[in-house]
């Protein structure tokens, strides 16, 4: 029952947080959340760096995602040393693949995609878990269990892309396509459901001049879906079905990222089959061989309580702090936007 609570509480955060996100994020204002000055312009005014809402709620995803970790792998009793240097290894390789697989697969140097991120993941984890048990684990006295570590993981990426697409939403990004172009049936299913962008400076308008049109929300849509699969998958974790929280997380989320695609107008490669498509496809039989081919090591429910007093641990929310601050400023500092600020002086106030 208290594992069905947690969910609940879960879903019902999730409720408000998407239903304002979906309202608000695809104004104009949502997009820049400051300008630092950086450079003199004029006499009176400077060059400012701009940090954007993107890099806010991206931060705030993975930070989310990292104490859901916290918290699933707490519960089966994974030491914290042990679930530290995994967070740190698998955040090493992920977010800098963010953006190199990006440039490799669109050919441009300022923009990330999380497509190439969980791919990265799913693909190198287990080597990366192996080789902690094996080089550290060893020495310090933990043992990482593969697919329990998989599936905490699977789960907390759920959950951190459907946040993360609210970063999507407020940057005018991985937007969808134009609903006078779609069939007539999805045209009035969707005709009251659809994103309206504005702003200039928001990728939509730029890319493909789709602001103040009605488009596919597809990032609402994966929103919805990523949460949905995350909190069937942490159920599933907590009662100690590992297996089956592995691969339904990773089988809902990679096939729906394959049909988003269909969905989308931003550019996504050459072809038409893009490499993200063919990367969730490579995801989800990865899956299957490694739920064949690793053994569950541990046969035990979570203890959601254990779970949740490892958030009051100093070492974790200091950690938790650290990622957030760090992703911040990784993904929050716009290159494709720039900005002129004056400052002056109001006279009648002196």
């Amino acid at each position: 029952m208290q594992h069905l609570a947690f969910v609940s509480v879960l879903a019902l955060l999730f409720t408000i947080l998407m239903r304002w996100g979906f309202i608000h994020l695809p104004d104009e204002k949502w997009q820049i959340l400051a300008s630092v000055p950086r450079h003199k312009h004029s006499a009176a005014t400077w060059n400012g760096i701009n940090f954007t809402f993107y890099g806010l709620f991206t931060a705030f995803a993975y930070t989310f995602a990292t104490a859901i970790l916290v918290i699933l792998l707490e519960s089966v009793n994974i030491p914290l040393s042990g679930l530290s240097i995994l967070v740190v290894c698998i955040l090493g390789i992920c977010v800098p693949s963010s953006r190199l697989i990006a440039r490799i697969v669109e050919k441009k140097s300022s923009t990330f995609t999380v497509s190439g991120a969980s791919f990265t993941g799913i693909a190198l984890t287990p080597l990366v878990v192996v080789a902690i048990n094996h080089f550290i684990g060893s020495h310090m006295g933990f043992h990482l269990p593969v697919i329990v570590v998989m599936a905490g993981l699977a789960t907390a990426y759920a959950f951190g892309e459907g946040i993360g697409r609210l970063a999507c939403i407020s940057f005018g990004c991985c937007y969808g396509k134009c609903l006078s172009e779609c069939p007539p049936l999805m045209q009035r299913f969707m005709k009251n459901l659809c994103f309206v962008f504005s702003g200039k400076t928001k990728k939509i308008a730029y890319a493909h001049g789709l602001d103040g049109q009605k488009v596919i929300p597809v990032q609402a849509l994966t929103s919805l879906i990523f949460c949905a699969s995350g909190l069937v998958s942490v159920y599933l974790f907590l009662e100690g079905y590992y297996r089956a929280a592995f691969l339904q997380a990773v089988v809902v989320t990679q096939i729906w990222r394959y049909m988003s695609e269909l969905l989308r107008a931003d550019y996504r490669g050459e072809g038409k089959i893009s490499v993200y498509q063919i990367l969730s496809g490579i995801s989800v039989g990865l899956t299957v061989i490694f739920c064949w081919v690793f053994p569950v090591d541990i046969i035990l429910t979570g203890d959601i309580w254990a779970g949740l007093a490892a958030m009051w641990d100093p070492f974790v929310i200091i950690l938790l702090q650290i990622i957030f601050v760090s992703i911040f400023i990784y993904t929050g500092r716009s290159q494709v936007t720039a900005s002129i600020t004056m400052f002056y002086v109001v006279r009648n106030r002196i």
